[in-house]
């Protein structure tokens, strides 16, 4: 495969089945690619580089190192639950940090990446409060308070967004097509690649009478109710998969 793409693992200690669905993927499915990418969410929350030595984090870090130890390139992409992803994780984890959108080429395609929350511009709330945290500002002076506290923040805050997205319609919480058609239009891709809104699908956008396909990554979970998860895959020929928790190809 040249490449393997996945998204919304939302990786916490109360999920330790889907967390091990993840390492066994990381052992068996991804050095099989030349790349991996990561495209966000990959931990429920991340409150800073300095919490490295949590079982979890440390855990992680070994297992993608060693899969780029095997050749495999790993890039990671921001989510909106692990925006603080630094530079310290990204070198004991030997991956690459990518900015979203991040535009990049395989087997022929021309791709665009990204998490998906900054295109969701009808969610004028989140809008606002995603402008807020990505300030290097904030970010400064979040990362200054005790660990502990950050912990609590963050529990807080995802709280506040479970209860936020109760009173949000369906199509709020989506992304927005005239967003998506502008960034398409911005990168000159024809193919993107996203996850944040847990909708697996692929959708076809006809611009300028050209189509453009739009795949959108489902989140992990194997812990509560019926099992779900999913990651793409470009083969050398340029063939699109959608592969399910067992690796089988899954029609798009």
């Amino acid at each position: 495969m040249a490449a393997l793409f996945v998204s919304d693992l939302h990786l916490q200690e109360d999920m330790p089945r889907t967390m091990q669905a993840f390492f066994t993927f990381l052992q068996e499915q991804a050095p099989c690619a030349a790349q991996l990418y990561l495209l966000g969410d990959i931990f429920e929350a991340w409150v800073g580089d300095d919490d490295m030595n949590d079982p979890c984090h440390r855990r992680m870090a070994d297992a993608i190192r060693h899969l780029g130890e095997q050749g495999t390139e790993v890039f990671w992409m921001a989510g909106n639950r692990d925006f603080l992803v630094g530079e310290h994780f990204a070198q004991a984890a030997g991956m690459t940090l990518l900015a979203d959108p991040f535009v990049t080429t395989i087997a022929g395609h021309s791709l665009v990446l990204t998490h998906g929350d900054a295109w969701c511009t009808d969610d004028t709330a989140y809008m606002e409060f995603r402008a807020q945290v990505r300030q290097p500002e904030w970010q400064k002076n979040f990362l200054a308070l005790p660990l502990e506290q950050r912990k609590k923040i963050a529990e807080d805050l995802r709280a506040g967004s479970r209860e936020a997205q109760k009173g949000k319609s369906y199509a709020i919480t989506d992304v927005n097509e005239q967003a998506i058609t502008d960034l398409f239009d911005r990168t000159a891709a024809t193919v993107m690649i996203h996850g944040h809104t847990h909708r697996p699908a692929m959708h076809r956008h006809l611009i300028r009478e050209t189509t453009h396909l739009r795949y959108v990554l489902s989140d992990w979970d194997l812990d509560h109710g019926t099992p779900r998860g999913d990651w793409l895959s470009i083969d050398h020929n340029g063939t699109i998969h959608r592969h399910d928790l067992h690796g089988d190809d899954i029609e798009n």
